[in-house]
């Protein structure tokens, strides 16, 4: 049976980068977006598209999902909040059920780098921080309101400290550790994070857990 998922923000960089991958595994892709001629032009009729605000997704859109996956990005440090305004609504819309599972894409400020420390810890620390500290404080947050979600079905991936553009790599995939490649780079590509997603869509390996990825 094919799987059927819905890609919240699927024209942005990494939501279209998942979506051009599920659509070359054969997945039924709905894609929620501002634009729905945007999306046309991006993905053609490959995918139905749907515009839509993604705050204003309601339980009828989603409930055929096998999959939802978060891919709602903001670059507006003062709107950084509505990462968990919409993790928390999505929660309550499949609270208790079993399907869709939900996918987020976090930061990688969650992620440990040793001695009790988080990478957002670094970050705090950091001069001049004020005009992005606040998205990974929020994805922060939203790590937290996940890890302590009830009856959700879930699952969450923290590319590394670097997330760029790109194709897909060669990569290892880890926990809760920030990841480093052999030349100490803690980087990773939208092409294989897409790959990896996918991967983990067709055949899931976790479940009401965080995991990341680097680039060799």
């Amino acid at each position: 049976m094919t799987l059927s998922i819905g890609i919240i923000g699927a024209t942005g960089r990494a939501g279209s980068a998942i979506t051009k991958e599920a659509i070359s595994r054969g997945l039924k892709v709905t894609a929620f977006v501002r634009s729905a001629d945007k999306a046309k032009d991006m993905f053609g009729d490959q995918v139905t598209a749907i515009q839509k605000d993604a705050f204003d997704i309601q339980k009828k859109d989603i409930a055929d999902f096998d999959v939802v996956i978060d891919g709602f990005a903001t670059r507006n440090a003062e709107k950084a909040y509505q990462h968990v305004d919409l993790a928390a609504k999505l929660i309550e819309l499949v609270k208790n059920q079993s399907k869709p599972r939900l996918f987020f894409i976090l930061g990688a400020g969650s992620l440990e780098i040793g001695n009790g420390q988080r990478l957002i810890n670094r970050l705090e620390k950091m001069p001049n921080n004020e005009s992005f500290i606040s998205i990974p404080r929020e994805q922060f947050k939203e790590y937290e309101m996940l890890i302590n979600a009830k009856d959700v079905n879930w699952v969450a991936i923290s590319p590394s400290a670097n997330f760029v553009p790109g194709d897909f790599a060669d990569y290892e995939l880890g926990d809760n550790d920030l990841l480093r490649n052999a030349a100490g780079k803690s980087e990773v590509t939208m092409g294989t994070v897409a790959r990896v997603i996918v991967d983990e869509i067709v055949e899931p390996k976790h479940r009401n857990e965080r995991f990341t990825v680097v680039n060799k």
